[in-house]
């Protein structure tokens, strides 16, 4: 009942977190366009991509470090090996951060000049951010080793507050900084870069506090990498999954950001960020669930495990469903409530509308990862992954070229239907026989198809919006409407219903 109480918190912790952080990172987008300009806000839509191809560099480490110390508190590792693991990976992050940092820096000049098509941004200015991007990127990178450590150990409401802390002072801090020293790239960068040494810090010594204790095993622990030499296949595994997950998700805002204009790839960014919050608010349960399901698994719970996998589902199926109905439905609506500029949003709406698609149906078909993750055999993840990077990669760089954001994201939906209409009936066949049918009828396309019903029958039925306030109404309307269909439509959701009705009741 305490794990439960636990995981139900740290659900709960996370998604609050996620919600702060990406709310006050949304919500703030058209305040950099209105005093920065469109090129200068499209350096930080490059920003945000730098972010994920660092990712190319972790090796698999990041997601290794959090599920041995999910093992480690299930009783399967010694403090010893633990401290020892430790050790050799934070060697190795290091001196990954410094080469991938250094790398990005050499070869910033070349990117400002040959790569970024900034028309009215001076090339000196947009080379010094490429520079400051690259040790921002490096120390934010970084930082994975530390939260890894933090989230195998499940002190996620800390790691929620820490986030949320850390956002407010990266989105909102920032004009402060802009409003003292000038509406620049330079200060806007600079002021990144000291928000990611305050974000290291802090994650370096709260996960110090939560390794094994020092005393009796200092003197044994060493400098070998070999504790890493058991989990290399574990790690590669995901190393090179991790890679084709970058590839496939960002090597359209790669291509693009060399084939757009910079003011309209800025453009282009608002509009694939808001459909990414569906992916975002998934985070949450997946950072939760992973470390529980792994630890399960090693006390040979495997029952009490599967429940996990199939509740959280749900609650996936509740709130990214009705995210992506949101946005699906009323994309131009809410661009349009947002910014304030109409012409923005009927020229962004079909480009998210595609990607909430996409990743709604990415959100869903990313489950069986988690099972695998848990079971620690990644084999078939490597090569659906891989067949995955053989398709869309291609596909996605064609269209993206020849059609633009449009292009892209057909290909994106397509890609991501067949994934989760035939991969994951497969693995689910070989990790869990008997499981698909009643996983994907009763635990998603009951919840999402149904919910989508009733707000398209309102949709049809009422009177197109003309102001921003009927807009945002209209928006909000459907979002609640779309939530609460799918709650009831949820066994699981019907549970937390009747358990509050009950609570009420009593008190």
């Amino acid at each position: 009942m305490k794990h439960k109480l636990s995981l139900n918190h740290n659900i709960l912790a996370n998604y609050a977190s996620q919600i702060y952080v990406t709310a006050v990172g949304i919500l703030i987008l058209p305040l950099y366009i209105k005093y920065m300009g469109a090129e200068a806000y499209g350096l930080v839509g490059f920003f945000t991509m730098l972010q994920a191809w660092f990712a190319l560099l972790d090796l698999g480490l990041t997601p290794t470090i959090g599920r041995e110390t999910a093992r480690y508190h299930g009783g399967a590792m010694s403090a010893l090996a633990y401290r020892q693991l430790f050790r050799a990976l934070s060697v190795i992050f290091a001196g990954i951060a410094v080469i991938g940092g250094g790398a990005l820096w050499l070869l910033s000049e070349a990117i400002a000049t040959r790569w970024l098509n900034a028309t009215e941004l001076p090339v000196d200015e947009v080379v010094l951010a490429v520079q400051i991007m690259a040790i921002s990127v490096a120390l934010r990178w970084m930082g994975g080793l530390y939260r890894g450590v933090i989230t195998g150990t499940e002190r996620l409401v800390w790691l929620s507050g820490f986030n949320a802390l850390v956002a407010t002072l990266r989105f909102i801090g920032v004009f402060a900084s802009m409003w003292l020293f000038g509406f620049t790239p330079f200060v806007f960068f600079i002021h990144q870069l000291a928000i990611a040494l305050v974000e290291i810090f802090g994650l370096f010594l709260m996960s110090q506090r939560l390794l094994p204790a020092r005393s009796g095993v200092d003197r044994s622990i060493g400098w070998s990498l070999s504790p890493l030499k058991p989990l290399l296949k574990f790690a590669l595994t995901i190393a090179f999954t991790s890679s084709l997950w970058v590839l496939v998700t960002q090597i359209d805002k790669l291509v693009l950001s060399g084939v757009l204009p910079l003011a309209e790839y800025g453009y282009f960014t608002l509009a694939v960020l808001v459909a990414s919050g569906i992916m975002v608010v998934s985070g949450p349960i997946s950072n939760a669930i992973m470390p529980r399901m792994a630890r399960l698994h090693a006390e040979g719970k495997h029952d009490e495990m599967i429940k996990v996998y199939r509740d959280a589902t749900q609650l996936v199926s509740i709130i990214c469903g009705s995210a992506a109905i949101t946005l699906i439905t009323c994309a131009e609506p809410l661009l349009f409530a947002w910014t304030g500029d109409a012409q923005l949003a009927a020229k962004a709406a079909p480009v998210m509308r595609l990607y909430a698609i996409g990743n709604g149906l990415l959100a869903i078909s990313a489950f069986p990862y988690y099972l695998q993750y848990a079971v620690g055999n990644l084999r078939y993840h490597l090569i659906g992954s891989a067949g995955m990077g053989a398709v869309l990669i291609p596909s996605i760089t064609l269209a993206a070229v020849n059609y633009g954001g449009i292009g892209a994201g057909y290909a994106w939906v397509a890609n991501n239907a067949i994934s989760l209409l035939i991969w994951v009936a497969y693995i689910h066949h070989k990790f869990e026989p008997g499981l698909h049918i009643s996983w994907i009828v009763n635990d998603v396309a009951r919840i999402i198809l149904l919910a989508m019903a009733l707000p398209l029958t309102l949709l049809s039925l009422s009177i197109p919006p003309e102001t921003r306030i009927q807009s945002l109404i209209l928006v909000m309307g459907i979002a609640a409407t779309a939530t609460a269909v799918s709650l009831v439509l949820s066994s699981t959701g019907k549970r937390w219903i009747t358990r509050h009705i009950a609570a009420i009741s009593g008190s």
